[in-house]
C-alpha cells in the first residue's frame, strides 16, 4: 500500500503542473530485435528529373541522373568520367544512358566508337536500331568510297585550321613545333587559303606549298627560299602521311557530302584503326576540332560527346589541350563530355599529367566500376573518394559502381530493360548468351524494376526536360 503522503504530494503536483509522465520499468532485448525501433535512413538522391540509371544499392531507391538538370545547382560542370576494368558494365551503362537520353527531343549525341566486333563498331546495333549509318573512318577503304573529314573545311575558322594542323603534326612528331617549322606551316596555310577559292582547300595543297614555298614568304623574313623549304620539310613529311601514307583516304579531300549533323545520334566508327598507333590521337584531334566548328551550335540543344578509349585524348598533351578548350567552350553551349577510361593510371602517370589533371578536374561526375585493390587506392587518392568507397571498389560485381556526383557518393546498380538488353551487350564472341548471368534470387525483382524504368521512359518520351 502506497504512503498517504506520497499520494497527496502526487495529487498536488498534478493539480499545479498537469499529469506527470508515468515511469516504466526497463526492457531487456537484443540488438536484432531493437533494430525495428530505428527508422530506415538513406542518402539523399539527385532529384527526380532526368535519366533513370538504376537503383541505389543500400536503400533500394531509384537512381536518376542528368547533368543538364544538375548543372549550376549540384554540378559545377556537366562532364563525366567513367572508370573500370573490362567486363564490369561500362559499355552497357554508356549505351543505355544514350538510349534513354535520346528519348528527350532536345538531346543530341556524338560517339567516338573505338571498339569493334564482327568487323563493325560496337555501337553499330544501336545505330541500326535508330536508322542511322555510322561514319566509318577506315584507311583501308578505297579513296573513292571512304568517308572524309577535311581539316581545311571552310566551316572551320582559319585560326582553328592552323591550330588543328599544328596539333596533327605535334602529335605525330611527339614534340612541339619549333619557331621555324611553325613559320613555314603558317605561310603555306595562309597562301593556300588566299589563292584557292573555287573549291575546298585540302591537305595536298598544304604539302605542295611546303615543298615549294613562295618567294614572298622568304622575302618577308629576309631569308633564302631554300631555308623556308628546309624549315617545312618535316612538317610536309608528317602531313604526307595523311595524304599518301597509312592514314590516307580519311582527311585528304573535301568533307564527304551527306554527313547528317542534325541526326539525334552521330557515331564515328574508329574500330578499323589500330588503337595503339599514333593514328588514334590524330583522329581524336581532327574529329574533336571538326565537331567543335561544325556540330556545336547555340540552338539550345543539349549535346553529349562520348569518347571510348579516351586515354588517347587525355594522354597526349597536344590533343588534351584542344579538348580542354572544347570542354570550357562547351559548357556555355550545353555540352556534356563523357570520357571512358579503363585505368586512371593510364593518364595521370603519362606524358600529359598536367593536362590530364585539368580535364579530370572538369569532370564533376565520376563513375567507378570494379578495379584491383592497388588501382582502387590510386583512383581514390586522385579523385578524393571517401575511404569506405575505396574499400568496396575491388568487391563490386558487374553492373554495380560507385557514383561520385560532386561529392554525393552512392553505390548504384545499373538496371537494363529487356528491349535494351540485346543492343547493349557486345561480348557475344566470349559468351554463349547475350548478357551476364543473373542471380536467380534477384531475377524477379530486377525484371520488375526494369519494367518500371521502361514505363517511366515511355512517359518521359512525351515531354522535353526543361
Amino acid at each position: 500500500m502506497r504512503d498517504p503522503l506520497s499520494v497527496l504530494t502526487e495529487a498536488f503536483t498534478s493539480f499545479l503542473f498537469g499529469k506527470v509522465e508515468t515511469t516504466r520499468l526497463p526492457v531487456r532485448t537484443s540488438t536484432g530485435q531493437a533494430q525495428a525501433v530505428y527508422l530506415p535512413t538513406a542518402a539523399p538522391g539527385l532529384g527526380d528529373s532526368g535519366v533513370i540509371i538504376g537503383r541505389e544499392v543500400y536503400s533500394g531507391k531509384g537512381y536518376i541522373y542528368d547533368p543538364f538538370q544538375l548543372y549550376g545547382q549540384q554540378l559545377p560542370a556537366p562532364h563525366w568520367l567513367v572508370l573500370g576494368e573490362s567486363g564490369n558494365g561500362k559499355s552497357a551503362l554508356e549505351k543505355t544512358y544514350v538510349l534513354r537520353q535520346l528519348r528527350f527531343r532536345d538531346r543530341q549525341v556524338v560517339v567516338l566508337d573505338a571498339q569493334g566486333e564482327d568487323g563493325v563498331g560496337e555501337w553499330n546495333l544501336i545505330a541500326q536500331e535508330l536508322g542511322i549509318t555510322p561514319i566509318r573512318l577506315d584507311p583501308m577503304v578505297a579513296n573513292d568510297a571512304g568517308i572524309r573529314l577535311n581539316p581545311l573545311d571552310p566551316s572551320i575558322t582559319t585560326t582553328g585550321q592552323l591550330a588543328l594542323l599544328r596539333t596533327i603534326i605535334e602529335v605525330a612528331m611527339g614534340h612541339g613545333l619549333d619557331e621555324r617549322s611553325g613559320f613555314a606551316l603558317k605561310v603555306a596555310h595562309a597562301h593556300v587559303n588566299e589563292h584557292i577559292t573555287d573549291r575546298q582547300p585540302i591537305l595536298t595543297d598544304i604539302v605542295e606549298r611546303l615543298r615549294h614555298p613562295e618567294p614572298e614568304s622568304a622575302e618577308a623574313m629576309n631569308v633564302d627560299r631554300d631555308d623556308v623549304r628546309a624549315w617545312g620539310l618535316d612538317v610536309a613529311l608528317v602531313l604526307d602521311r595523311l595524304v599518301d601514307g597509312d592514314l590516307r583516304g580519311m582527311f585528304d579531300g573535301p568533307t564527304t557530302v551527306g554527313i547528317d549533323l542534325d541526326a539525334p545520334l552521330i557515331v564515328f566508327d574508329l574500330s578499323h584503326i589500330d588503337r595503339n598507333s599514333i593514328a588514334m590521337p590524330i583522329l581524336m584531334a581532327i574529329v574533336g576540332v571538326w565537331l567543335e566548328h561544325t556540330w556545336i551550335r547555340p540552338d539550345r540543344k543539349k549535346r553529349i560527346f562520348l569518347v571510348e578509349e579516351a586515354w588517347h585524348i587525355i594522354n597526349s598533351p597536344f590533343v588534351a589541350q584542344l579538348f580542354q578548350r572544347l570542354l570550357k567552350f562547351g559548357r556555355r553551349l550545353g555540352l556534356s563530355f563523357v570520357a571512358v577510361v579503363h585505368h586512371l593510371s593510364d593518364v595521370v602517370d603519362g606524358a600529359a599529367a598536367k593536362e590530364a589533371a585539368a580535364i579530370l578536374k572538369m569532370a564533376s561526375t565520376r563513375t567507378i566500376y570494379a578495379q584491383k585493390a592497388d588501382e582502387a587506392r590510386n583512383t581514390g587518392r586522385v579523385l578524393g573518394l571517401p575511404r569506405w568507397a575505396v574499400e568496396i571498389i575491388p568487391t563490386l560485381t558487374p553492373g554495380i559502381a560507385v557514383w561520385d556526383v560532386n561529392g554525393n557518393v552512392q553505390v548504384v546498380k545499373h538496371l537494363i530493360t529487356e528491349k535494351e538488353r540485346p543492343l547493349v551487350y557486345t561480348d557475344r564472341a566470349m559468351t554463349e548468351s547475350s548478357g551476364p548471368p543473373t542471380d536467380p534470387e534477384l531475377e524477379w525483382e530486377t525484371e520488375q524494376r526494369a519494367i518500371l524504368i521502361e514505363q517511366q521512359m515511355n512517359d518521359s518520351s512525351q515531354s522535353t526536360v526543361a
